[in-house]
């Protein structure tokens, strides 16, 4: 049976990125983004719903994460969900679902947190993708 898990996000970043290096120097890089869209209600009144997202790098991604994103950053993500089961000490299932990124482009000037769009015009976007071998567990 041939599936497709793709997904793709524009937001921006919550934090900055969390890192973690293991023992044997593989990085992994966690953060929240956050996607907005606006709707008008049934009254006409205009709402905004955001939802957050986990994303995770991971290798040579997760080095250039670390170096380059920063709160606030405008970010386009590409990757694939992964779900995750873990109990707690009192036995309770939690579940958590991540976008684990394959690539991702910097949108917006350099230095900007919420860049205008003549600022995005001005400014080539800075890609990244992953392109390592297997994970490292």
């Amino acid at each position: 049976m041939i599936g497709v898990n793709k997904v793709i996000l524009i937001g921006h970043l919550g934090k900055d990125p969390e890192v973690r290096t293991f023992e044997n120097g593989s990085k992994k890089v966690t953060f929240p983004l956050a996607t907005s869209e606006t709707y008008k209600d049934k009254d006409g009144n205009r709402k905004e719903l955001t939802e957050w997202h986990n994303i995770v790098c991971w290798r040579n991604l997760a080095d250039i994460a670390e170096k380059f994103l920063r709160k606030g950053r405008l970010l386009y993500v590409e990757g694939r969900l992964r779900n995750r089961t873990w109990e707690d000490a009192n036995g309770a299932k939690h579940y958590f679902t991540d976008v684990e990124a394959s690539g991702f482009t910097m949108l917006g000037g350099k230095d900007d947190d919420k860049p205008t769009e003549k600022q995005i015009e001005q400014t080539e976007p800075v890609s990244f993708v992953d392109n390592g071998s297997d994970l490292p567990f």
